[in-house]
């Protein structure tokens, strides 16, 4: 498999941040930085969660663990109901999604699964579930997007 490498970095705001943790754990995610005060005495924290794997290391970082976090200069525009990740899908590429799938399709509710393992017409397996704060996750075989 090819080691692709990247440097993006995806930062979720997020008003709980036990739910993700939790919630991702179950796709072998696990905390690797907590600082409640965002690393400058902010009242709300920071968090990053990690998925090692023969593919590569997936961070995920949240910011808030508070209903403030709503108040972000960009984000007080929107109702603090409006749902999180709104046509914006994560895709996180692991070396065995179907092992991965008969993990976690049980500890799932439900309203979590939005599409169970399929094969795609992109000749790839992957599925699709929705985290506690409306974001869409894709867990997929790796696919070549041209890294």
């Amino acid at each position: 498999m090819n080691n692709i490498q990247n440097n993006l970095v995806v930062e979720l705001h997020i008003p709980d941040f036990e739910g993700a943790r939790a919630f991702y754990a179950y796709f072998g995610f696990h905390q690797l930085i907590y600082d409640p005060t965002s690393g400058g005495g902010s009242t709300l924290g920071y968090m990053v969660l990690e998925r090692e794997d023969v593919v590569g290391r997936t961070l995920l970082n949240f910011y808030g663990d508070k209903k403030e976090v709503s108040g972000h200069a960009h984000f007080e525009n929107f109702s603090p109901e409006t749902p999180r990740g709104y046509a914006v899908e994560i895709t996180i590429p692991v070396s065995n999604v179907e092992n991965l799938w008969n993990s976690v399709k049980d500890k799932l509710k439900p309203s979590q699964i939005s599409q169970p393992l399929l094969l795609k017409r992109w000749n790839k397996y992957d599925f699709r579930v929705v985290d506690p704060f409306g974001f869409y996750v894709r867990f997929t075989e790796p696919v070549d997007w041209g890294q």
